[in-house]
């Protein structure tokens, strides 16, 4: 009877401990040899002085991790509690990136490998190269300075200074950049769902941009942005005569003013890969220009991941978007198969349209994970970790196009596809893609993909 008192005993004070709320008293922040104090401190969802019990105190730092990594300043993120006598002391131990990263830069034009190594031939005219100057986290507060010097297919130079806070209370930030781009191939109809092609002696089409925003983050999870954009852009004659309504008013010229608005909330476990969490992407376009030229577009994304066991989840990734006016020129109608509206088994075909929805969902197992001693003796990157993930996906997709024909015949019809893959992540937000797909025109295949974001 002794025995069990003390174990009930010892349980109940277990449990009382665990709902005892206690003051966090202090919170250290070791390995920033950079990254401002106050910048940590910011993405943290706990602050001094919080009175958090046990369990509290556990999810507030779960969370505050996430958050940290999600900044894409750091390789490696702990934290944990050093002493808890009536008070918390919190332990923050950050190991931060490369921020000086000149880079050579070598890029596939095409929208995909698959595109480039099939329908193009593995052709090396195809391909932008160059360097790149990335300075990140310039002076220790997230700001970057990004200078691109690119020729090959295209020829670019363009320059961009960001910075998340500007002000006392950490919540409004602004960006500029300016870009000139020249190239002398066109991508100027669509046949057969596949883009076609026209190659200039001379360019084919001259890009000049240049851009400002006001970003506001009045939390960790919320991000509002205005941005106001002015460009000109003149392609060649020969462009008109094979395709006359490449822009509005079948001219050479567009110069029109855009105004945008971006609202996201981003609450999951990783920004690059996420297992767990949800995250939603709303975006509003205005184009000024002249009554031919005018473009509204709308575009929404939500994004869903759902923990199933400490290896697997499920993951929902929904897009619509629309464009107005829907009779819309061809510089306006690029849809399915363009920037973040792809279908897994669809990789060599485009679908054009003024509206339409993507669903992408996909079951993910974690089979093994890897942490790999770096053969070069590198500050804070002395261990590589690998995470491989197997899954199942089925993805679909929908596109209207007032003037579908024969040469668009996917448009205004239902896409599906499905197949399996594997998932290779690790540092730098590297992702390397294996998938086999099966698409609605019983056309099957193996498709690579990849992801290195610095």
């Amino acid at each position: 009877m002794r025995l069990l008192f003390f174990i009930l005993l010892f349980g109940f004070s277990l449990t009382a401990f665990g709902q005892q709320k206690m003051p966090i008293e202090r919170i250290e922040i070791t390995g920033n040899t950079k990254t401002k104090y106050y910048i940590i401190l910011r993405e943290l969802s706990f602050v001094k002085g919080d009175s958090l019990n046990a369990q509290q105190l556990g999810a507030a730092m779960i969370q505050g991790k996430q958050l940290l990594m999600n900044t894409q300043l750091f390789v490696d993120v702990k934290i944990d509690t050093l002493t808890y006598q009536e008070q918390w002391q919190i332990r923050v131990q950050v190991k931060e990136r490369w921020y000086l990263l000149p880079l050579p830069y070598f890029r596939l034009v095409d929208r995909n490998f698959n595109q480039w190594w099939v329908d193009q031939n593995r052709s090396l005219d195809r391909v932008n190269y160059g360097v790149k100057f990335i300075q990140n986290n310039v002076s220790g507060r997230n700001d970057n300075l990004n200078v691109w010097l690119i020729t090959g297919y295209n020829r670019q130079f363009s320059a961009r200074y960001s910075i998340p806070f500007i002000d006392k209370k950490l919540t409004k930030g602004f960006s500029v950049g300016f870009l000139h781009t020249t190239q002398k191939e066109l991508n100027v109809a669509t046949i057969n769902n596949k883009q076609v092609f026209l190659r200039h002696s001379a360019d084919a089409r001259k890009t000049w941009r240049m851009d400002a925003s006001y970003s506001y983050r009045p939390d960790q999870f919320k991000r509002t942005t205005i941005r106001f954009s002015y460009f000109n852009e003149t392609i060649a004659d020969t462009i008109l005569k094979v395709q006359k309504n490449y822009y509005p008013g079948q001219t050479t010229i567009q110069k029109a003013l855009d105004v945008s608005y971006r609202y996201q909330y981003i609450k999951v476990s990783n920004i690059i890969y996420p297992t767990a969490g949800y995250y939603t992407d709303l975006f509003f376009l205005k184009r000024f220009a002249t009554k031919a030229q005018s473009l509204f577009q709308l575009s929404a994304r939500q994004l869903y991941a759902k923990k199933l066991s400490t290896k697997s989840f499920l993951l929902f990734d929904a897009t619509a978007a629309y464009k107005s006016p829907i009779d819309s020129v061809f510089s306006n109608s690029r849809l399915i198969g363009y920037g973040g509206m792809q279908l897994r088994g669809l990789e060599y075909y485009v679908v054009d349209g003024t509206a339409g929805i993507v669903s992408r969902n996909a079951f993910h197992f974690n089979v093994k994970n890897w942490m790999l001693t770096n053969p070069l003796p590198i500050k804070n990157h002395e261990k590589i970790p690998i995470r491989l993930y197997f899954k199942f996906f089925a993805d679909a997709g929908y596109a209207y196009h007032k003037y579908a024909s024969l040469s668009n015949s996917l448009s205004n019809t239902l896409l599906y596809t499905y197949g399996a893959g594997i998932d290779l992540v690790s540092i730098y937000d590297f992702v390397f893609r294996v998938e086999y797909s099966r698409n609605q025109l019983k056309r099957e295949g193996v498709y690579l993909q990849g992801e290195f974001n610095f």
